[in-house]
């Protein structure tokens, strides 16, 4: 089953704005660039994906994306989350695919090995929702068929997309992957992966370097 990975990503400056309180625009721009980065590359390296698109209006992320020679959708309203994705998921039609992998652009702990396992159990007409680290939000969401539900995302968006699925008579399964629990949105989630990449910055070794420079500035 052909699978296309979208990830959709926001300009720069209008991104992380929750973590203002912690850091400045330009320092937030370099970490959520250090971020997709350290996403790309680990999508790279998954067995399962055949298409990766990115879903941007930033300039940033899309001379990033080319660098790693990836299909770049443009995005020029950045009308949010959901709606990059809708983007995403048209195009990954265009493309043949028959399955889509929604992923986030600040989730850089992604281990390929455990996406590759979770793309192993799409089937058509399943919805595998990947909830986050507080258990109510959808960090990631993998369609068979592409367009099995439209992509509801933000607060509480969990439950919601369980029942998108239902009403779709689709099966939801909630995919609990470790390595995609962990989003990048306040303070204490940048303190939360701080802790992790002080331990193992291998994981994530661009975003590691970019905390350490915050650091030492």
């Amino acid at each position: 089953m052909p699978v296309a990975a979208i990830i959709p990503v926001k300009r720069f400056g209008a991104a992380k704005r929750r973590l203002a309180a912690a850091l400045g625009a330009e320092p937030r721009a370099a970490l959520a660039l250090a971020m997709l980065g350290d996403v790309l590359a680990a999508v790279a390296r998954s067995r399962g994906i055949e298409h990766v698109i990115v879903v941007t209006g930033e300039p940033a992320a899309e001379r990033a994306s080319r660098e790693h020679d990836v299909d770049v959708v443009a995005d020029p309203r950045d009308a949010g989350h959901s709606q990059a994705a809708m983007l995403g998921i048209s195009r990954a039609v265009e493309l043949g695919a028959t399955a889509v992998a929604l992923l986030p652009g600040d989730c850089p702990l992604l281990d390929p090995s455990e996406l590759d396992a979770a793309l192993e159990r799409i089937s058509e007409g399943r919805v595998g929702i990947v909830p986050d680290r507080h258990g109510t939000g959808t960090n990631a969401l993998l369609l068979a068929p592409p367009d099995a539900i439209k992509p509801a995302f933000g607060e509480e968006s969990r439950d919601r997309h369980e029942r998108l699925a239902r009403a779709a008579r689709h099966a939801a399964a909630i995919e609990r992957l470790d390595s995609l629990a962990l989003d990048v949105d306040t303070p204490a989630d940048l303190a939360a992966l701080g802790e992790v990449l002080r331990a193992a910055p291998q994981r994530a070794p661009r975003t590691a370097a970019a905390l350490g420079a915050l650091a030492q500035a």
